[in-house]
């Protein structure tokens, strides 16, 4: 559905009042006239009477309406886009879309510059002697494939980084994957390292998936949402309207906990302003008076929590005053929230980059985890752990593997991860195993070891070879789809870049990545396509998968992702390997093939019945599903749940509907039904992990049960339910490894969730921390909190690469650094804001880089609003920006946005662009100033809180 005007009276246009700023702004950025927004936001200065004879051509062709998802963040809305003549000439939000219901917010609605915008990458390029030049496809092919092979030729397949990205479809990011395993590597990774792999693992190794529990429809029926380190407002805008119906509907408590006074916070019922960093203190602080008062779900815990005995002894430990010191929170404000908490069930808990961005950040996500499981709100519907993904595909690009510690479907990669993805590719295991450096470092052969993660390919360049896991430094580096400037550490990543012998940009702006280094030479920029101008799939926050249409041809000479993929393939010898069973059309990859290819390997996480077929039929059908529940009501798909949210159970043919609410016993598996996962074994220390007296409803196995494997079908008499094919298939193998997914069909049969019924774990006994505990920051203005909650010992290896905690913590830089520095999102921009700085729209409305100064600091410091000032880091980092006094921050905490780039300490890279594509925003990356911390699980980068200062710049 569609909106269609209804009256001819033309709009007013705006009067005036914005000439000055948007001229001095057009000025700036070097705009033409009538190259922003629409003519009636000109002012009525550059208004002038038209004559009929002037009028635009109105085409006659036929307009084509196509369906497609925002590019932006995870929510996953709907978007209408009507073609005319190749050109993409409207855009409405879907009316009819079960997540959006007509919503846009200002990025999603700027969606038609991004296909069309002048200031994309027009045609490949090479940095020669200072000057970029332009080259044919061919002649870019050739030359950056002749160093690949140079590189892996002289140093090994490691000492190439493939970085890929959350932009990539989900068929791109599987074939990525696939592209570095036939290369030989485990170095590539993408976005979801720095953003939410702290999420992935912590949750993962809680309760079994790592991944959003509910929907953003199903927050409608929550009574109370607590957001730490969350601002839906501006990072998640429509996500926003199924928040306040839950205000309005349920009359939710809406909580929010952040160090600022954020967007969302204006929208809540009560505020709390936390320190930075520490979150695990909070959260602790909320469990003490939830014991203290007895307000925790006592049958809940017993029958479906493994370690909550171990939580209340650390628990015990915060006392209010305790916590008051570490968080900076009252006991009467912690006594409030806990107490709104337990009043106000079902509720759920909402974090973002606010809770994982931290070298605790594993510590954080399973202290909020536990915090729900403790209040009985996991697997209910209007409860659960509720975390919001940030680019529209970095839940499926996780899903898929695109990640240095694991093949797609969170396989791992064990000798039998790789074997089971050989035999999904069709090629011999031996072979496969051959095209890795064969040597053993400190954390194994490089085949079975964990590569080096995005966060540090900065110190994979920089490190001597002596102390890397593997034959040498990285040489070579793909940043395919990536934004440099969200990453920490600017002055030593610029230090980096001009070490490297290779770089190669592939995306469709230039990036960051193109002009902050050194160079003269040595770079390539090869244009991608957006995802307008491909099709494929893609995963929304919630786990639903949705296809998007071809919204229009690949603009300039611009190829899509895996276009570009196989094109490098063929020039490095495994083109045939990587497309055995994907048909290829001229050089174009078929995106259903690779699909169907995925759905045949992908069983651990229920990427198995969502065929093309299926998702197409969601699309063309999403007017059909409930907006409350999410569920089709009548239609081709009647029954199923929109994009049919992992886990869908079998092969497509089973017909699975999806899980709507993980973990939700109260339905059938069949019907969406789940257990918690039984992925940790079923005993510990005598003590049975397996869930006590609970099941899904309709099970067969009326208590906790270990995961499926054909042994367990013949113990309990059900194997010949098996045709012999599925037998065949099915010996010797688990629900995970079972092809012909006879082992899942079987056990669902029988009401049984395939990967078993256990408890949800507190205790994590292969972590660092097995029960999370605060530690204070590596940079920290609180020194007297550092001897009773130190940071770890330095870690020798840790992804390859040697990894410090104490030795930076226990070096005191807070007196030259004594103001806490954190960062966040704006709603204008998204990411590094290389896309949205380059949309006129956006650039509009957001022009300048700023940090904000409590008036407080302002005053001591002799700063005024709109001042220029300098904020340095505390590893000397610097950035010149504009000073915002507000008191949004507290006294001692400054913030940054961090969108911007195209300026480094204090100066412009404007001229270091290709000719036309620099974006319109220029401004300061935040990250130049911020500092080394990564998390001990995973090598987050710690953004959210480390130290500066702050002076007046003078000049």
């Amino acid at each position: 559905m569609r909106l269609t005007r209804k009256s001819a009276q033309p709009v007013e246009p705006i009067g005036k009042g914005l000439g000055v700023t948007r001229r001095q702004f057009l000025q700036r950025s070097g705009v033409a006239t009538g190259g922003l927004a629409a003519a009636g936001f000109m002012g009525n200065t550059m208004m002038r009477r038209a004559d009929a004879q002037e009028k635009t051509q109105v085409s006659d062709a036929p307009i084509e309406t196509k369906r497609t998802i925002c590019s932006h963040c995870s929510v996953g809305c709907g978007v209408y886009a009507e073609v005319q003549e190749g050109v993409w000439t409207k855009q409405e939000p879907a009316f009819d879309h079960p997540i959006n219901r007509g919503a846009h917010c200002a990025k999603g609605a700027s969606l038609r510059e991004h296909g069309h915008s002048s200031r994309r990458l027009k045609y490949p390029m090479k940095l020669e002697g200072g000057e970029w030049k332009r080259l044919s496809w061919e002649q870019a092919i050739e030359e950056v494939g002749d160093k690949v092979l140079e590189l892996r030729d002289k140093h090994g397949p490691d000492s190439v980084y493939w970085l890929g990205s959350a932009k990539f479809s989900n068929e791109q990011a599987y074939f990525m994957r696939k592209f570095a395993a036939l290369f030989g590597t485990n170095n590539t990774d993408h976005q979801a390292r720095i953003c939410h792999s702290t999420t992935v693992a912590g949750v993962a190794n809680t309760w079994g998936y790592g991944a959003m529990t509910n929907s953003l429809n199903d927050l409608q029926n929550s009574r109370s949402i607590l957001f730490i380190g969350s601002n839906p407002c501006e990072a998640h805008p429509v996500a926003m309207q199924h928040i306040l119906l839950a205000k309005e509907r349920s009359n939710a408590e809406i909580i929010v906990v952040d160090p600022r006074f954020t967007r969302t916070a204006a929208k809540a019922t009560k505020y709390v302003r936390l320190r930075p960093g520490s979150d695990v203190a909070y959260v602790w602080g909320l469990l003490w008076h939830i014991f203290e008062n007895g307000w925790e779900d006592k049958t809940y815990i017993e029958q479906r929590v493994y370690g909550m005995d171990k939580v209340r002894k650390e628990v015990a430990a915060f006392t209010p005053d305790v916590v008051e010191s570490v968080t900076g929170v009252p006991e009467a404000e912690m006594y409030d929230v806990a107490k709104r908490l337990a009043d106000n069930r079902p509720g759920c808990i909402v974090w973002c980059m606010g809770g994982t961005q931290h070298t605790t950040g594993n510590n954080n996500t399973r202290a909020y985890c536990i915090l729900e499981l403790a209040l009985g709100n996991i697997g209910k519907s209007g409860g659960g752990a509720n975390i919001f993904r940030g680019h529209d595909n970095v839940q499926g690009a996780t899903d898929l593997g695109l990640m240095s510690h694991s093949l797609p479907g969170y396989y791992g990669l064990s000798e039998g991860a790789w074997q089971h993805w050989a035999e999904i590719w069709d090629v011999e295991y031996e072979w496969l195993k051959s095209r890795f450096d064969q040597t053993e470092y400190a954390g194994g052969p490089p085949m079975y070891s964990d590569g080096i993660t995005v966060s540090r390919w900065i110190d994979g360049v920089l490190e001597k070879d002596e102390n890397i896991a593997q034959r040498t430094s990285l040489k070579g580096m793909f940043y395919w789809g990536h934004a440099v400037n969200s990453q920490t550490r600017g002055p030593e990543m610029k230090k980096a870049m001009n070490q490297l012998e290779l770089m190669v940009i592939v995306d469709p702006y230039p990036t960051v990545a193109a002009v902050m280094h050194d160079r003269s030479d040595g770079v390539y920029l090869l244009p991608a396509c957006t995802q307008f101008e491909t099709t494929g799939s893609v995963t929304a926050t919630n786990r639903a998968l949705q296809w998007r249409d071809r919204v229009i041809e690949p603009q300039f000479e611009s190829r899509p992702d895996h276009e570009i993929m196989y094109l490098l393939a063929k020039k490095l010898g495994f083109a045939e390997q990587l497309c055995k069973h994907i048909k290829v059309n001229g050089n174009e990859p078929l995106v259903e093939d690779i699909t169907r290819e995925f759905n045949k390997g992908m069983w651990t996480v229920g990427y198995t019945g969502q065929s093309p077929e299926r998702l197409k039929s969601h699309q063309q059908n999403w007017h059909t599903f409930s907006f409350r529940t999410m569920q089709a009501e009548g239609g081709p798909a009647d029954g199923d749940y929109y994009g049919l949210p992992w886990p869908c159970w079998g092969n497509a043919e089973m017909n699975h509907p999806g899980t709507p609410l993980l973990y939700d016993t109260s339905k059938p598996v069949k019907e969406g039904g789940l257990t918690f996962r039984a992925r940790f074994g079923v005993e510990r220390d005598g003590v049975s992990l397996l869930a006590d007296g609970v099941y899904s409803k309709g099970s067969d196995l009326n208590d906790g049960y270990p995961e499926f494997t054909a042994e367990m079908l013949k113990q309990l008499g059900w194997w010949e339910e098996l045709s012999d094919k599925e037998k065949a298939a099915a010996e010797g193998k688990n629900w995970k490894t079972d092809l012909s997914g006879g082992i899942q069909r079987v056990a669902i049969d029988h009401g049984c969730a395939p990967f078993g019924n256990a408890k949800a774990r507190c205790e994590v006994w292969t972590f660092p921390d097995p029960i999370p505990k605060h530690r204070e920051p590596l940079y920290t203005a609180r020194r007297d909190l550092v001897e009773k909650f130190p940071t770890w010992d330095d870690f020798e290896s840790l992804y390859r690469l040697p990894t410090l905690y104490r030795s930076i913590q226990e070096n005191d830089v807070s007196e030259r650094y004594p103001i806490t520095l954190t960062s966040g999102r704006l709603v204008e921009y998204e990411g590094g804001g290389e896309e949205t700085r380059s949309m006129s729209w956006l650039a509009e409305l957001q022009q300048e880089m700023f940090v904000e100064i409590n008036p407080a600091l302002a005053n001591d410091l002799g700063i005024e609003n709109d001042d220029m000032v300098w904020l340095e880091g505390a590893e000397g980092g610097r950035v010149k920006i504009k000073a915002m006094v507000t008191p949004r921050v507290g006294r001692d905490v400054v913030f940054m946005p961090f969108h911007f780039g195209g300026v480094f300490e204090g100066k412009s890279l404007a001229s270091h662009y290709p000719e036309g594509a620099q974006p319109y925003v220029l401004g300061e990356a935040a990250n130049t100033a911020t500092t080394y911390g990564y998390d001990s699980v995973t090598q987050m980068q710690e953004t959210k809180v480390t130290l500066c200062r702050l002076e007046k710049a003078t000049a």
